[in-house]
């Protein structure tokens, strides 16, 4: 009989890189209209190829893209086909993931779990969402067990109404918190941009209009500079009469791409590639699909707890907001003010939109940022909530701070 092998050590992962295309209102007249989503995707991998010369593409031993709605020119097995359109080596292999929302976050996790066991060292991980091509949930057909057998709520697909249902579970969840949120969203991310903190990690993407020719799209089209509380005081809530979700603290319907560079922290040093950030843990968790904003609460206890940390260990939020109330919701479990300076420093979803699939990836690429600018703070995360009644999290540690190398492992 065949002795065991020792058990594999597992290897420390660091994200080396992300970018993402300027993100898109998804209409008819929106920025991409005319674009292709797998195009989207092939710009961020270029890119990050770009960026980093001393990576030869042949060492890339994965490709993971992530999209919610799976058909037409996102469908088709975008890990493998962006690839080839990118121009990697034919010797490159490549898969899609959906988790919705959660895509590219789960496109990060496992490949990097790839990379934890051994079976990988390099990887590219990200996702994409072409909303105004594919809106969320067309052409699905869900089970009718579902309803007849009172599996979920009937209104647990729409997630305007989960953000309503969340309201009603927590009355301190106010419209007037959400208001106020949401103006600051914006006002946010209207002075990062100002300041030159969005810039560069955008990738600039040729356009063409059939009726209009060419163009290049270098800025994102949804924030709304200026926006007051007052002003979105005055909207509708289209999700139910007399409500408290409006289009002011919801993210708008976007189309946009983004992709990151995950290696083996040796791996790295190895081939010269910066550490921006090192995975510390992460988890997903389950909620009632009716309040899936929740999400982020229980999926952030398990990724604390694989870690060995407390709220208090992390000095850094990125937050996806989906909807102004579930990141309330996140800050009101762990005792944080709703004008923490930690939370979302640049802003978030509510100002610059959420393309579903892509948007975890814009979450990392930021708390990257962050940490440069903050070489004090030691952890961070990145959370968000996901259709269907899900949460996911994921833990960073920054390089740049005075205690990092301590040993500790994924």
């Amino acid at each position: 009989m065949p002795t065991a092998s020792p058990a594999t050590q597992i290897r420390r992962v660091v994200f080396v890189d992300g970018v993402r295309t300027p993100f898109g209102r998804a209409r008819k007249d929106g920025l991409y209209a005319h674009t292709r989503a797998d195009d989207l995707s092939v710009k961020t991998i270029r890119e990050l190829l770009r960026r980093h010369p001393s990576l030869d593409p042949a060492r890339i031993d994965e490709v993971a893209i992530a999209a919610t709605t799976q058909q037409g020119d996102q469908g088709l097995t975008l890990g493998r086909t962006v690839g080839v359109l990118a121009g990697l080596p034919r010797t490159v292999p490549g898969y899609a993931i959906d988790r919705m929302c959660a895509g590219a976050m789960t496109a990060v996790t496992s490949t990097a779990a790839t990379i934890g066991v051994g079976a990988a060292d390099v990887v590219l991980a990200g996702g994409v969402e072409h909303m105004g091509h594919h809106p969320m949930g067309f052409d699905a057909d869900p089970n009718p067990r579902f309803m007849s057998e009172q599996l979920v709520a009937a209104d647990a697909l729409n997630m305007g109404v989960t953000a309503e249902n969340l309201h009603d579970r927590f009355p301190a969840l106010t419209r007037e918190r959400a208001d106020a949120y949401g103006a600051a969203s914006q006002a946010k991310f209207a002075a990062a941009l100002a300041a030159g903190k969005i810039d560069p990690d955008l990738v600039p993407v040729a356009l063409r209009d059939p009726e209009q020719g060419w163009g290049l799209a270098t800025a994102d089209e949804p924030p709304r500079p200026g926006t007051t509380v007052e002003a979105i005081g005055k909207l509708p809530t289209p999700f139910r009469p007399g409500g408290r979700v409006t289009a002011g603290t919801a993210a708008p319907l976007t189309d946009g791409a983004a992709s990151c560079l995950l290696a083996a922290e040796d791996t790295a040093a190895e081939l010269g590639l910066p550490a921006r950030m090192r995975l510390v843990s992460f988890a997903y968790a389950g909620v009632e699909p009716e309040i899936m904003g929740i999400g982020p609460v229980p999926a952030t206890e398990r990724a604390l707890s694989r870690a060995g940390l407390t709220i208090e260990d992390i000095g850094l939020f990125e937050i996806n907001e989906a909807f102004a109330v579930q990141v309330l919701a996140f800050l009101d479990a762990y005792g944080i003010a709703d004008d923490d300076p930690r939370v979302n420093p640049y802003g978030g979803a509510i100002a610059v939109g959420h393309p579903l699939a892509s948007s975890g990836v814009r979450l990392m690429t930021q708390l990257a940022r962050h940490f440069e600018e903050h070489p004090e703070v030691r952890y961070g995360l990145t959370t968000m909530c996901v259709g269907l009644g899900q949460g996911g999290t994921v833990i960073w540690e920054n390089p740049h701070h005075a205690d990092y190398d301590n040993g500790s492992a994924l």
